[in-house]
């Protein structure tokens, strides 16, 4: 197949690039930069300079090819309401063009926060959005569906982990565990954080575009739920600070934007996508990978 990739030098893009073109398939990346667009070069894959406000060429791109993957999100959380606007009209974008096709369309989503005792599974509908947080890629994703286009959304988890990482919330609690001299959980620590390695979590989306978008939502999960006490323990122990428990006003001042994330559960499954995809995952789990003395060098 030939498969435009958006945010195809990202986290996750950049692992799907080489499990794509190792499979056979034709990659056309969208990048913002020549050197980005280089580095993808190298991996095997054509690039395409722009951006998802492109909305145009976007379209252009995505007539030319059998599939879309949509991994592409800012990372400049200020921006919020104008990257899920871009974001929703790209995905429209792509529907116009594959509306009444057998092409598929692969959006990345995740995962929100759930009482203790539930866990998320494939058949539960996304929570709606919130003022602070309009991300809404899979009701952007039902509508497509609704003009006859093959869409399907890949959650990740909240950790999606590996040898390298910079941006997600895991590099995140170290700077913060470096900032504060104590890495620290809230109470006792028993909220639930799932997790995947990123070639693993590549893998499902290589599988979710193989099987025509069919049978999902997929879920990107090795590790159901982790304890967020022991991603704390991790890397406390990596860092050498001491690990603290938090009451939930001690933990607003301490993680600041992220006390919500620090303190929220939301433990998934993936049952069904390991049995619909034929999907195992291979890779280290979080708290072995954070415990490589590496990891956040």
């Amino acid at each position: 197949m030939r498969v435009f990739v958006t945010g195809a030098n990202g986290w996750v893009g950049s692992a799907l690039i080489p499990e794509l073109v190792a499979a056979g398939h034709q990659v056309v990346g969208l990048v913002r930069s020549e050197e980005k667009a280089e580095a993808l070069r190298v991996l095997g894959a054509e690039s395409l300079l722009g951006s998802l406000c492109d909305v145009e060429t976007l379209k252009r791109v995505a007539s030319q090819a059998d599939g879309v993957i949509h991994l592409a999100f800012g990372l400049d959380f200020s921006k919020i309401v104008e990257m899920a606007r871009e974001e929703a009209q790209a995905i429209a974008a792509f529907g116009e063009v594959y509306a009444g096709s057998e092409r598929p369309v692969i959006i990345t989503s995740g995962f929100g926060f759930l009482p203790a005792g539930e866990t998320f599974t494939e058949d539960l509908l996304v929570a709606p959005t919130i003022p602070g947080f309009p991300r809404a890629q899979e009701q952007a994703g039902f509508a497509i569906t609704e003009k006859g286009v093959r869409a399907a959304w890949v959650r990740l988890p909240r950790s999606v982990h590996g040898l390298g990482e910079r941006h997600g919330f895991v590099p995140m609690l170290a700077t913060l565990a470096r900032e504060k001299g104590v890495s620290a959980y809230v109470g006792d620590g028993e909220n639930l954080w799932p997790s995947v390695h990123r070639l693993d979590a590549a893998r499902v989306f290589r599988l979710a575009l193989e099987h025509g978008a069919r049978g999902g939502p997929f879920h990107a999960v090795a590790d159901g739920g982790v304890p967020f006490r022991q991603i704390a323990h991790a890397i406390g122990e990596q860092l050498g600070v001491p690990i603290r428990s938090l009451s939930p006003e001690e933990a607003t001042e301490h993680f600041g934007p992220l006390a919500m994330w620090a303190a929220g559960n939301g433990p998934a499954s993936s049952a069904r996508t390991r049995a619909r995809l034929g999907w195992e995952p291979r890779e280290p789990g979080l708290i072995r990978d954070i415990n490589r003395p590496e990891y956040f060098n």
